[in-house]
């Protein structure tokens, strides 16, 4: 059965309908050739982190550009990019001759934000088909959170939410459009920094059917984890503000005790002086030096 259009009136305004019959609504992108289209020249990102490119291109290998871009026609068959020049380099790194793309004309930010308003209240579209409605939103409409919010009808905590899911790995956002893990598996999936984890994690979800409350707990205890490796590094702001100053120290208290002292400092702020001692007598001669400094 063929899905009913849900799109407002005068969204084929936004199109050239004569060359791109199949974007007749703002959730539908097409395959442009890479060499039609030029940079925008008001980009006003300068540098690109190469290696977070080389690993983009590596995932656009394996499964596809997720998050088409959005240029603008130019005339002569030719496009200019609006957003989404992170997914274009990567994929020209990527060997791709083709991306997939939304097209607008110049002037018509009032006319697609109807329509993606309208689009957005369909209730076949899956999370990240919003998430990236609400990101469109937000890049090409030239509006906040808070105004989107307004716009759409929903708290600015629930849009936050949706936009947070394109920042998951391509494969998660995958399992999400395909109904593998549901919106609450993937916000917990989020907060965990690492994406090597949050692939670890999808995978478990998938093969032992972990509940989104399982997954929270999982991702709780990690996150404790994490915590308590972070209080067992040496914390870099410390009183003691040189090395000269905190060698200084040791030196000193290592003639004290006439040991090789030494010291680790958490990120907490708390600590421990570490004082060796080779056998029970050499122990003994320590406690009798703190004795003293106790007296």
């Amino acid at each position: 059965m063929a899905k009913k259009n849900a799109l407002g009136r005068g969204l084929g305004a936004l199109l050239d309908e004569n060359s791109i019959e199949k974007a007749k609504r703002p959730h539908t992108s097409f395959d442009i050739e890479i060499s039609l289209i030029s940079a925008n020249p008001f980009q006003p990102r300068e540098r690109f982190d190469e290696e977070a490119l080389a690993e983009l291109s590596i995932s656009i290998q394996k499964l596809g550009v997720i998050q088409p871009i959005t240029v603008k026609e130019i005339g002569d068959g030719k496009f200019q990019l609006i957003s989404g020049e992170r997914r274009l380099r990567a994929a020209k790194m990527a060997g791709l001759t083709k991306i997939p793309a939304y097209i607008r004309k110049i002037n018509d930010e009032n006319l697609l934000e109807m329509a993606l308003i309208e689009n957005i209240q369909r209730e076949d579209l899956d999370a990240i088909e919003i998430a990236i409605a609400y990101q469109r939103l937000m890049e090409e409409c030239a509006l906040t959170q808070e105004e989107l919010s307004d716009r759409v009808g929903k708290k600015r905590s629930t849009v936050a939410n949706y936009i947070r899911l394109l920042k998951l790995p391509p494969k998660v956002q995958i399992g999400i459009r395909n109904h593998q893990i549901s919106m609450g598996h993937a916000r917990a999936l989020i907060n965990l920094k690492d994406e090597e984890t949050q692939l670890m994690i999808f995978e478990q979800i998938l093969k032992y059917d972990f509940s989104v409350r399982k997954v929270e707990e999982v991702v709780r205890q990690l996150g404790e984890d994490e915590e308590n490796q972070a209080e067992e590094s040496p914390a870099r702001n410390r009183r003691f503000t040189t090395d000269a100053e905190y060698e200084k120290l040791k030196k000193h208290l290592s003639k004290h005790f006439v040991a090789d002292v030494d010291f680790k400092r958490y990120s907490t702020g708390k600590g421990k002086i570490i004082i060796p001692f080779s056998n029970d007598d050499d122990l003994e001669r320590i406690i009798s030096i703190i004795d003293k400094l106790n007296r």
